[in-house]
């Protein structure tokens, strides 16, 4: 498992320890993508970009940030954004990776985990 940092939660907010926090009490297996925290990409929605056209460049961010997760080796790629959610669900799919690879918000993790 492995968690992708919202921009707003993160740098806007400076909420890194508690997602993970959750993350370990949740399973054992929690790797970190080599870029996190303050350091990690956005997922290519923020500021509504994701309603846009891209713009010129090699690889849309959401390409870039779904394949740091996909490198990890997670199975579940964890957020707690709704745009990020949609971008690394896109992402996921562009990959043709949805078959072995979920997203899932934090809160649906910890739904889960108390069968609920």
């Amino acid at each position: 498992m492995t968690f992708h940092d919202p921009c707003y939660l993160g740098r806007a907010n400076d909420i890194y320890r508690e997602p993970r926090n959750v993350m370990n009490a949740l399973t054992g297996n929690f790797v970190e993508m080599k870029r996190n925290r303050s350091f990690a990409l956005c997922c290519g929605a923020g500021g509504a970009q994701m309603f846009k056209e891209a713009e010129k460049g090699n690889k849309e961010v959401f390409i870039e940030r779904i394949e740091d997760a996909l490198e990890t080796g997670a199975t579940v790629i964890a957020t707690a954004c709704p745009f990020c959610m949609t971008m690394m669900t896109d992402g996921i799919k562009y990959k043709n990776r949805e078959e072995e690879v979920k997203n899932y918000d934090i809160a649906e993790l910890i739904a889960m985990d108390l069968d609920i």
